[in-house]
């Protein structure tokens, strides 16, 4: 994947002026730590060499100096990692807000693919690395930049053979450093992958725990859990001996650098051709030198962990949704509620089989219509293509006439409610999720659609009524209460069009009596599609469609479809000797 520069560097854009300030800062300074050794070396060269009577009152002046120096150097590195910091945070928080608002609009397909563990990671974990590159980046190569080329020109223009003894050592330090770097950089690789499988195996454990412990099967989950935090010990353990080897190392190149500088200094010294205070300068501008190949690891960990964090960043945000609106879009405004599917096929994947094949189906504005038959066979993959949850692969959905690729999505959604089986209760109150269906909605019309549901009289009996907490994904509430106000949140949303897909399957019988009570209430003058899975909660149903792997089977009234004796009667004579 060919890095992009241009998109990467545009993220300053909106922050160009303290950036600038900020590297104007990191400018000035680097430039004032090199003037420290200078004046140490003009200290015992200049002053404490010449009349001694006078040396006292300069040293003090020097003294001033040097302490003025470090207090606008101090403050200068205050403002550089104060507002350096901000700048990251900034960069990092407008990187997380596009790449949410770019996951709110993949489709279904996109996350039927994906974990929840692994997109965590990318708005998170990601996002932080690639925040510490845009702030310390820049920052990091222009300081050490300045130091090192800055203190190679200041030891050249002192003693130039001296200087290029430094420098011999130079080529041996970088490919010290990119040796180790490399290795350095695999195994932060290693790291990242085996934190990752950690986090899934976290996210996996965690989302299933109810089950976990409904099986007993805590220490299965335990001993997954330990083989990959097991595994993320030792990838640790080998990044830990790298680093060791590689600080020692170059340690002992340094001290090395600094004895041959003694040495050859020392020899120049005996020799009357250098003076002590240049000696003494040489040591210290040592450090400004080789400070950048000891941090070229860090700055290229630093670097390497950025870029990959950008790169499965822009991952994502190069990701077309699969479902998306035309470039001149129809907006519904009154809806009727006509549904047609033409010459309807459809499979989730190309690799695989259709699902549905040259399905047709009308359905009236109003129109009570149940989807029966057996698992598998496309029955709330049909219902998912009315609000282009998936889009046909071939055929057409008309909604009113309109094909649904022609019309906005978000007016499009917003005319059809949903109510599954398996309902999602956000963590906050009641109030919050009834409310979700109507966000501008007041808690009079909130209270009227929870009465509609049959959901007041329950929600009441909360230890804070309407702001009681639901917790997580509903789990203070029983199935039914969860069904109800899903269901409460439909009415405030007041759809045209209803999909009830097994909305009452896996609720006792009293949940369901009451469920299905508000369901009928909620479906009268609405063109609603029902997947049903208990056939005697659809016997009233105005058109029953019995779906097979052939398509539509059959179709009718229940009385109709029991006298057909088909494959209808035969599902409904299978159920009832279940039940019996």
């Amino acid at each position: 994947m060919q890095f992009p520069v241009k998109r990467f560097l545009s993220y300053y854009k909106p922050y160009l002026s303290l950036f600038i300030g900020i590297m104007a800062c990191v400018l000035l300074v680097s430039s004032l730590s090199l003037v420290f050794p200078l004046l140490v070396r003009h200290v015992t060269k200049n002053i404490l060499e010449s009349d001694l009577s006078t040396a006292l009152s300069q040293v003090y002046w020097i003294g001033g100096l040097m302490v003025l120096l470090i207090v606008i150097e101090k403050v200068g590195n205050h403002f550089i990692d104060y507002k350096g910091h901000e700048l990251g945070a900034r960069m990092e928080r407008d990187l997380r807000s596009e790449l949410f608002a770019h996951m709110q609009k993949l489709s279904f397909s996109f996350y039927d693919k994906q974990r929840v563990g692994q997109l965590m990671s990318r708005i998170t974990n990601d996002l932080l690395l690639l925040s510490e590159l845009y702030h310390h980046g820049p920052e990091d190569y222009m300081r050490y930049f300045i130091r090192s080329v800055g203190a190679f020109v200041i030891l050249f223009s002192i003693n130039a053979p001296l200087a290029v003894v430094v420098l011999c050592f130079m080529p041996i330090l970088a490919v010290f450093t990119l040796v180790f770097n490399k290795r350095l950089n695999r195994t932060l690789r290693h790291n990242k992958e085996r934190i990752s499988d950690v986090n899934a195996q976290v996210e996996n454990s965690l989302s299933g725990i109810r089950v976990v412990q409904s099986f007993s099967n805590e220490q299965i989950e335990i001993d997954k859990f330990n083989a990959e935090n097991e595994r993320f010990l030792e990838s640790r353990k080998k990044t830990y001996w790298a680093e060791a080897l590689f600080y020692n190392g170059f340690q002992i190149l340094i001290h090395l650098i600094t004895v041959a500088v003694i040495i050859y200094g020392s020899t120049h010294i005996i020799n009357q051709t250098l003076d002590l205070s240049d000696l003494i300068t040489f040591l210290l501008y040592i450090t400004f030198m080789t400070e950048p190949l000891r941090a070229l690891a860090h700055m290229s960990s630093q670097l390497q962990e950025g870029v990959t964090g950008f790169q499965r960043f822009m991952e994502i945000m190069n990701l077309k949704p699969a479902i998306e609106n035309k470039p001149s879009t129809v907006n519904l405004t009154e809806v009727r509620g006509e549904i047609e599917f033409k010459n309807v096929y459809f499979r989730y994947e190309e690799h695989l089989d259709d699902v549905l094949v040259n399905l047709s189906l009308h359905i009236q504005p109003g129109e009570y219509v149940a989807l029966v038959g057996p698992s598998g066979i496309g029955k709330t993959t049909l219902c998912s293509l009315v609000p282009r949850f998936y889009d046909v692969t071939d055929g057409e959905v008309l909604l009113d006439g309109i094909n649904v690729r022609d019309l906005e999505l978000s007016s499009l959604r917003q005319s059809i409610g949903v109510v599954q089986q398996d309902v999602y209760l956000f963590a906050g109150t009641v109030i919050d999720n009834i409310r979700y269906g109507n966000p501008s909605a007041t808690e009079e019309e909130i209270m009227a659609a929870a009465k509609q549901a049959n959901a007041h009289d329950f929600i009441m009996s909360l230890p804070n009524g309407y702001h009681s907490e639901v917790g997580q994904r509903g789990v203070k509430l029983s199935g039914g209460q969860k069904q109800r106000l899903s269901i409460a949140r439909v009415f405030l949303k007041n759809p045209p069009c209803l999909i009830l897909d097994e909305a009452t399957s896996s609720l006792d019988n009293e949940s369901e009596s009451i469920v299905k009570e508000s369901l009928e209430i909620l479906a009268k003058g609405r063109t609603t599609i029902v997947v049903a899975h208990r056939l005697s909660t659809i016997r009233n149903a105005g058109r029953i469609i019995v779906l097979t792997k052939d398509g539509i089977a059959e179709q009718g009234t229940h009385q109709s479809l029991l006298a057909r004796d088909g494959v209808y009667a035969q599902l409904y004579a299978k159920q009832f000797e279940h039940q019996v």
